[in-house]
């Protein structure tokens, strides 16, 4: 599996600025292998990791999860 390396902060800030989001990246990167995808901060630390997979229906699936858990996660802080 081919891993990525990614500086977040710089990635967030790109995607702001395309005003873009994470997943249509992601759906760009897609070639038919898994890619793990590892964020790190301004000194190369790693903050978190993601497993791209192979195809777009993983990934549309994934995506739902990641909104499901952020909604929950805000609905706790209120």
């Amino acid at each position: 599996m081919k891993t990525i390396q990614i500086q977040a902060e710089q990635f967030f800030e790109l995607l702001k600025l395309k005003n873009t989001s994470m997943w249509a990246i992601f759906s760009q990167m897609i070639d038919g292998s898994e890619k793990e995808i590892v964020f790190t901060d301004h000194e190369e630390k790693i903050l978190f990791s993601y497993i791209l997979p192979s195809n777009q229906e993983k990934l549309e699936e994934d995506r739902k999860e990641f909104s499901k858990q952020f909604s929950d996660k805000l609905a706790n802080f209120n």
